[in-house]
């Protein structure tokens, strides 16, 4: 549960351990397939991880794996990284708010925001501390290259989340030299709210992929932490955040991204993945659900995410759309990664 010491009193006690911890030791289960890759009716490759189910109370209705130990939720985090902007103070909704809690595709209806909000609150392009990088989208990498364009920070897929960062920390005064730094007040806030969403203390501080602190969560906190989002009361910024992002999906994610396929075909519902293989999502009636797969292989995801929605009674065509991972041979399709639990 919540602790009550100050945040930079633990991120200080963490700071000393968490980047040597080791993620397992000798004696840990090995986790359950969770996914086959087959080839020409051949299984010629698994993928294991761990997946928890929450029922509407919120309790576990079921699990595979071990549900309880933490790990690095990279992307599904930003959720509550947006909230806490909110909390900062910064005024955001709608289109901005979605793209603060984005891993957009770098189309270019995301840029253009992303320009547009720097813009706004009186930032500029070289203030982001996102690594330089090339849009998401493979399609969309290549037109941007095609264009003459060169890896940018602005392009890369947290540069929403980013931009917002710097917002509110101008808003309030706050460096912003050292936004990402895991003492500085807007990261301090995210802590906060990442232990008040799921329930549960923080016990590794990382390094995301784009230089933000990262928190760590099990499985089963990280769906709390989703379905605490849903069901959040109007108004406040939890429930912000997951209107924001069920109302503008194709902010959140892209045109031709898993997570906005399903915000846009079942109402209400909250989903987001992250790198290294994680993904949770929640139903508008707090239904919940977190997985990782072990060695973080993102083309599992639709796929599990499929036949879990199935398990809990969901049923509509974006299923078959988010499921189908096909494998080629000669330019033919030849096999498939399918769910295998």
């Amino acid at each position: 549960m919540t602790s009550t010491r100050p945040i930079s009193d633990e991120i200080d006690e963490i700071d000393e351990t968490s980047e040597a911890v080791p993620s397992q030791s000798l004696e840990s289960p090995v986790s359950p397939v969770l996914a086959e890759v087959v080839r020409s009716g051949f299984v010629e490759g698994r993928h294991r991880g761990s997946l928890v189910v929450l029922a509407a109370d919120g309790s576990v209705e079921w699990s595979l794996g071990d549900i309880a130990a933490p790990v690095f939720p990279r992307s599904t985090n930003k959720p509550m990284q947006a909230a806490a902007v909110l909390r900062a103070g910064l005024d955001l909704a709608d289109e901005r708010l979605a793209l603060s809690a984005a891993s957009h595709s770098g189309e270019p209806f995301h840029l253009d925001l992303v320009r547009t909000m720097l813009t706004e609150h009186g930032l500029t392009p070289e203030q982001l501390q996102t690594p330089p990088d090339l849009p998401l989208d493979p399609a969309e990498a290549e037109s941007y290259l095609a264009a003459g364009n060169v890896r940018d920070p602005l392009a890369m897929n947290c540069s929403g989340k980013h931009t917002a960062m710097l917002a509110a920390s101008a808003a309030n005064g706050w460096p912003l030299d050292s936004y990402l730094d895991r003492d500085h007040p807007l990261q301090q806030l995210v802590l906060a709210g990442v232990r008040e969403a799921s329930g549960e203390d923080v016990v590794h501080i990382g390094t995301d992929g784009c230089g933000a602190p990262l928190m760590s969560l099990s499985l089963t906190g990280l769906a709390r932490a989703f379905r605490h989002f849903v069901l959040a009361a109007p108004g406040t910024p939890e429930r912000r955040v997951a209107d924001a992002m069920r109302a503008h999906p194709e902010y959140v994610a892209g045109t031709r991204r898993p997570d906005t396929w399903l915000m846009q075909a079942l109402p209400g519902t909250l989903s987001k993945m992250g790198a290294e293989a994680v993904q949770a999502l929640a139903l508008p009636d707090g239904r919940a659900l977190a997985f990782k797969i072990d060695d973080g292989a993102n083309r599992t995801l639709g796929p599990i995410l499929a036949r879990v929605l199935r398990r809990m009674g969901v049923e509509d065509p974006v299923l078959e759309r988010i499921e189908d991972v096909p494998l080629l041979g000669g330019g033919a399709r030849v096999g498939e990664i399918r769910a295998a639990f």
